[in-house]
């Protein structure tokens, strides 16, 4: 298997086979490359209808460029815990970003939960946030305040009284029930609509239906979250295998 960063010829490939409709496993497949590289390629290249492989390409490059004049050199160098490589983590980061980005978020709010996701204490203080992303104060508090109104993050007080900005287990949780809850209240005013519509008539029926579909989803998702969180509490049993260590 090959390894190494892609080829413009590869990314070429890439933009071929999502034009034709080719799920990220078999233009893989026929890449020779795992396929999370074929995934991180094209979410943090516009996903799959936006992609275009010249333009990855130079955007790619670009992103490499940009890291050796910011690479620290010398002694002073950062290491990060456990022996974790910077670039593949800095990599990982964007990944993360896109991936949020592409269902909806905006892009600064899905690099303020990116960051926290990757930490090892799950919590972060504003000036961290700050620090580690190079944004304003402005930027992250408008982030961390959209990111409570959807029960993604929560805010607790340190032993030295800073406010810390929290995602664990309990927060993705609440964060499914937050929106199980918040698909059931669209159900139920789907519903208001069927009296003044009519009952009967083409605009009632379809309300009624979005709303018999959205009570099922609602408790699906609630039932699932119920069932499966003791899943947020369980430690890997044995380390996850290795699905490839190219970083394009």
């Amino acid at each position: 298997m090959p390894g190494g960063r892609l080829t413009q010829q590869e990314r070429q490939q890439i933009a071929l086979g999502l034009a034709d409709g080719h799920p990220y496993a078999e233009i893989a497949r026929r890449l020779d490359r795992p396929t999370s590289t074929i995934t991180r390629e094209v979410m943090r290249n516009g996903g799959p209808t936006a992609y275009r492989a010249e333009i990855a390409h130079r955007a790619t490059e670009h992103r490499a460029h940009r890291r050796r004049q910011s690479a620290p050199r010398g002694p002073g160098t950062t290491s990060l815990p456990y022996g974790r490589d910077p670039q593949a983590v800095r990599e990982y980061e964007e990944v993360f970003t896109t991936v949020m980005m592409a269902s909806g978020a905006p892009r600064m709010t899905s690099r303020v939960l990116a960051c926290l996701y990757i930490t090892d204490e799950g919590s972060l203080t504003a000036a961290e946030l700050v620090q580690h992303l190079q944004v304003s104060p402005a930027s992250v508090s408008k982030s961390i305040a959209f990111l409570e109104s959807q029960g993604l993050v929560r805010r607790e007080r340190d032993e030295r009284r800073r406010e810390r900005y929290v995602v664990d287990n309990d927060v993705m949780y609440q964060s499914v029930i937050a929106s199980a809850e918040s698909t059931a209240q669209l159900a139920a005013t789907a519903r208001e609509g069927v009296t003044p519509l009519g009952f009967g008539t083409p605009a009632a029926v379809r309300l009624e239906n979005m709303a018999r579909f959205l009570d099922f989803v609602s408790e699906s998702i609630t039932r699932a979250a119920d069932q499966a969180r003791d899943v947020l509490h369980a430690q890997p049993a044995t380390p996850p295998t290795s699905v490839g260590g190219d970083t394009e």
